[in-house]
């Protein structure tokens, strides 16, 4: 009889949600009862809305426990694993029957994340165990030309997933082509988009298929070192990332003479950025790199002429770099068999906001964004009505709902306005205010600005003072208009994609949500009701019972009435902090 095996989910979502304490609790009564099966560890498997997440496997098959905490975790050792009793409680996916979480699996396909959950991500065995590092050792073996590993990865069709879509393939052209006797590979890991949580989990969850990627670049390319630049704030992936590195030297996938084969060298360091978003632009990363202020600079010359330590210089981001495995050991031809004419394979996507699955997920191209809303994320809770998504981060833009069966590739994305980005998908349902959306997005820019070019400093800045004086109730009837132009000067006249990309929530919003804008400064009134400044809460004289509640919880003392009598809100002294409507039990307040 084969032992039960017992693996708990410890990426950055499970250990906020409690794993460390759920792994330690099953540990110790392991060795506290000398109860017989394995434990292990992974990481994230995608499925963040149901942390933690603890997986047994026994002979009569694989169960998927969601939301276990310690005592449910005791629970699960003396019911399942102790005497083969699973706990349907808390089953949220089983290989035995369909569950109501099944679906959030079953219309992905997993390439990139093809191991996340799968595998010890600080075990380099339980990589090899899965394929890893056959692409490598077969591009080795069987001596496939630098030409030759660029022709495959052209001919899959792979875009980069950092956000650019540029393809792949013919940027290792280009770095290829440029001779010199010192080349590098850089792997993009600075994920800074609010809400985008994609790259961290790769390299929390599969950090050596990132390794691996950059090796095979490396040698297409013909570079012999490898930065991976990752932002300091990512504690666990890179202490993975370190861990993974130097399983990889030991291993001899990297170093000296890789696999054994003498001439064949290229090792690769660790660079901890401060977090600063800018430096996700590819000639800032490098000055960041080099000791500098992260700053963007003119294009041309371009990386793969002039790049790091100005030596020809090959960046693509986590989602790339964890692909090119796959499709060097599936061929080119099955990359391609998945997405559409000109976006070819999958893409992951960090659902997040109001969203009942949040977590993360990889589907093909071409996917419609409500087959990711509702398919896979289960839409909208608490029967609110979807209005929006925001993709590609701060730099994308917001797609309304009626635009929901647009096709998520990289040409469809753009023609509304926004861009793929990295793969940032925030949800937004009917009580978000676009316009404060349009506002906290421009905010994040503003401040992440590195100032080198007025158009991004200054205008973005500019914006943000007139989108700050709509939403408080003081916008002006021409400041569409402010806002349209100011937009259209900043995305010309920027030097850097930050700047370029900076008004497209401002400028999307004004394009499917303009009756929002024009309700702020024509009528003083926020539809969504969220800008504080614009609402006002007053007493609803026929539901009001007079019980006191409200006026004993407002902060301000707005709030005046007898017991028992209907109650009054004074507006020049309420703070619209919303206490009142939220303790009301009479629905006695209303919000206008």
């Amino acid at each position: 009889m084969t032992k039960p095996k017992v693996i708990v989910g410890l990426g950055s979502c499970g250990i906020a949600a409690g794993a460390g304490k759920v792994y330690e609790v099953i540990r110790s009564l392991k060795e506290a009862e000398n109860m017989d099966f394995s434990l292990s560890r992974t990481s994230c498997s995608g499925m963040c809305y149901r942390e933690p997440l603890v997986e047994i496997i026994d002979e009569t098959g694989w169960y998927l426990y969601g939301g276990i905490d310690e005592d449910r975790a005791v629970e699960l050792l003396n019911n399942h694993v102790a005497n083969g009793n699973p706990v349907s409680d808390y089953i949220v996916c089983t290989d035995l029957y369909d569950t109501p979480d099944s679906r959030f699996f079953k219309n992905q396909v997993k390439i990139a994340l093809r191991n996340c959950g799968r595998i010890d991500p600080e075990r380099i065995g339980d990589y090899e165990a899965r394929g890893g590092y056959e692409a490598l050792r077969k591009i080795i073996t069987g001596k496939l030309s630098p030409l030759s590993i660029i022709k495959e990865v052209t001919a899959s069709g792979l875009r980069g997933r950092g956000g650019g879509g540029f393809p792949t393939g013919l940027k290792w052209k280009f770095t290829h082509d440029n001779k010199s006797s010192e080349k590098f590979v850089i792997c993009n890991a600075d994920e800074g988009d609010p809400g985008a949580f994609m790259d961290r989990s790769l390299l929390e969850g599969d950090p050596h298929s990132v390794i691996e990627g950059m090796i095979i670049a490396a040698l297409a390319v013909e570079a012999s070192a490898g930065i991976i630049y990752c932002r300091a704030e990512y504690p666990l992936a890179l202490r993975r990332l370190d861990i993974a590195i130097n399983q990889s030297r030991d291993r001899g996938y990297l170093g000296k003479g890789i696999l054994g084969h003498g001439g064949i060298n290229f090792d690769i360091s660790v660079k901890e950025g401060a977090g600063a978003f800018v430096c996700g632009e590819e000639t800032a990363l490098i000055a960041s790199v080099e000791g500098f202020r992260g700053m963007p600079g003119k294009r041309p010359p371009f990386p793969a002429e002039s790049g790091l330590w100005k030596k020809p210089t090959n960046i693509n981001n986590v989602e790339t770099f964890a692909s090119i495995p796959w499709i060097i050991s599936e061929g080119a031809s099955r990359y391609a068999a998945y997405g559409t004419e000109k976006s070819k394979g999958t893409k992951v996507f960090a659902l997040a906001g109001k969203i009942r699955h949040g977590g993360l997920v990889e589907v093909p191209m071409g996917i419609t964004i409500k087959d990711i809303v509702f398919g896979l994320g289960g839409g909208i809770p608490g029967d609110k009505n979807f209005k929006a998504v925001q993709l590609g981060g701060p730099s994308g833009g917001c797609i309304p709902a009626w635009l929901a069966d647009t096709p998520v590739d990289y040409e469809s994305v753009n023609a509304t306005g926004a861009i793929m980005g990295s793969g940032g998908m925030v949800v937004m349902d009917e009580t978000t205010c676009m316009v404060d959306i349009a506002r906290f997005f421009l905010d994040f820019t503003a401040r992440e600005s590195c100032g080198k070019c007025t158009f991004c400093r200054i205008g973005t800045m500019r914006m943000l003072e007139i989108l700050e004086r709509i939403t408080k109730g003081s916008g002006e009837k021409d400041d569409i208009g402010k806002l349209e132009e100011l937009a259209e000067q900043i995305k010309e006249g920027s030097l850097c994609g930050l700047g370029q990309t900076a008004p497209n929530p401002v400028l999307t919003t004004i394009r499917y949500f303009r009756d929002e804008y024009e309700a702020h400064i024509n009528m003083k009134k926020c539809p969504a009701k969220v800008c504080k400044q614009l609402l006002r809460y007053e007493v609803n004289v026929t539901n009001c019972t007079g019980c006191t509640v409200c006026a004993r919880n407002c902060p301000v003392d707005a709030i005046s009435g007898e017991r028992k009598q209907v109650h009054f809100i004074d507006q020049d002294i309420c703070t619209r902090c919303g206490i009142c409507y939220s303790k009301c039990r009479f629905e006695a307040i209303t919000v206008n």
